[in-house]
């Protein structure tokens, strides 16, 4: 589904309890509400210039936080990523230097280090198909009431920080009204009653107050004041290896996850034909490439390559053939194929988001899918017995299969798209006790 606003661009608020998708479609009635964010979650997306990611809400305990190198990510690939009222404002504050913009009050207690925890803002809440009814009461919005009720007159100032010392010093995860009530003295009760009305009418609900108003900060855009210009920042970014894994990861079995890459590494390694469309997507890559720069694949390749055609191919390139390919392919094509074959050495473009858009278009993905269910499987037949090599072992056990006359194990490789045996191994390990296994069935069906 996508999300529409603001001139074109997506809006994506990830939020729950603080508030729900109605809140959200009243101010953003074009938005994407998704569940509070938790590890992963911003990668599981492609982002564009000009989209509008919002953390509201994300989880503390039932999962891992929003990492700060994904929002960072997200930033890095052109969307404005905006914090505030929980999760979010706490993010913010840690992230502005980089480019994470906050909103409200809650993000400017961070900023300032007037709180610090997470339990800040953290409450227990129930599942999602209820609404992510709250079940604790946030810490900020507490204090928040003990402020403005000794302003108001409404709650004694002694009292307030009575009962803002008692809530802390509870787990945020037992900080329910009654929880609070049994730690003060019957002489606050009366208070504590005043705050659960006013927090619970929405009135010192500082966390929906900060929410609300970002919103509608977003909807104007006018009202978002420009922050100072981020300094550069220097940060280690998530590989895209990382953020391949992370968008595709699935639990295949309690315990067992895999990810769209693992089915990849299944036909490399074990599908015979998978070679040829490895060369055939990789082509069509080099075609476009090439076509944006208004030339010919083959005056592209040369170009990249420094090759003028005239000369002989030198024996560092030449190694990337096969005899017969060496042999009998026109220029044009060894040009072709060996750009195919280098391709981590020239290009830095990743190509396998392509030749995966191809392998689930296939009908043997499920078959690849549950190569890799086996071998997980496989290893947990054979453990302890069978004890996985390092990778340079697992990589030079795995290339026999792949020997043949007038070939070599670097053009083996280079075919599946493997830049050297390191690769290689760590494709492998995985699958090793798969392999294994494949092995003895196949000596003992008197197959060689």
């Amino acid at each position: 589904m996508n999300a529409h606003s603001l001139n074109g661009s997506r809006v994506i608020v990830y939020a729950g309890p603080t508030l729900s998708a109605a809140d959200v479609h009243a101010v953003l009635p074009e938005a994407e509400v998704r569940p509070p964010a938790g590890r992963g979650d911003l990668l599981a997306d492609q982002w564009h210039p000009g989209d509008v990611v919002v953390v509201v809400d994300g989880y503390f305990r039932e999962r891992r936080s929003v990492g700060h190198k994904e929002i960072l990510q997200v930033l890095t690939e052109g969307a404005e990523v905006i914090g505030a009222a929980s999760m979010g404002a706490l993010r913010a504050a840690e992230l502005a230097p980089c480019g994470m913009r906050g909103l409200g009050t809650v993000f400017t207690m961070y900023a300032s280090g007037e709180i610090d925890g997470d339990d800040e803002v953290g409450v227990l809440h129930g599942p999602a198909e209820m609404g992510y009814p709250a079940q604790t009461v946030a810490l900020v919005n507490l204090r928040y009431g003990c402020k403005e009720g000794a302003e108001t007159e409404l709650i004694a100032p002694d009292a307030g920080r009575r009962i803002v010392a008692a809530a802390a010093a509870l787990p945020f995860t037992h900080r329910g009204w009654k929880d609070v009530e049994r730690a003060l003295d019957e002489e606050d009760h009366e208070s504590l009653g005043t705050l659960e009305e006013m927090i619970a009418s929405g009135v010192w609900d500082l966390k929906r107050l900060d929410a609300m108003a970002a919103l509608r900060a977003i909807a104007s855009r006018g009202a978002v004041t420009p922050g100072p210009v981020a300094p550069e920042v220097p940060f280690t970014g998530i590989s895209r290896t990382q953020a391949l894994v992370r968008r595709t990861r699935r639990e295949h079995a309690p315990g067992r996850w895999m990810s769209d890459l693992d089915v990849l590494d299944a036909a490399r390694l074990f599908d015979e034909g998978y070679p040829a469309l490895h060369e055939e997507v990789l082509t069509g890559l080099l075609e476009e490439l090439a076509g944006a720069r208004g030339m010919t694949l083959e005056a592209y390749a040369r170009a990249k390559l420094g090759l003028d055609g005239r000369s002989q191919l030198p024996d560092s390139l030449a190694r990337w053939f096969t005899e017969e390919e060496r042999d009998g392919l026109p220029a044009a094509d060894r040009i072709r194929l060996l750009m195919v074959r280098v391709w981590p050495v020239w290009q830095s473009v990743d190509w396998r988001p392509a030749v995966l858009a191809r392998l689930r278009e296939s009908e043997r993905w499920e078959e690849w899918c549950a190569l890799v269910v086996r071998a997980d499987e496989a290893a947990e037949e054979t453990r302890p017995r069978l004890v996985v090599p390092p990778p340079p072992m697992c990589a030079k056990l795995f290339l026999r299969h792949w020997q043949g006359r007038g070939t070599s194990p670097d053009v083996e490789m280079a075919r599946r798209g493997f830049s050297g045996p390191d690769g290689l191994g760590g494709a492998v390990t995985r699958f090793f006790a798969l392999d294994v296994l494949r092995g003895r069935e196949r000596r003992n069906a008197g197959v060689r």
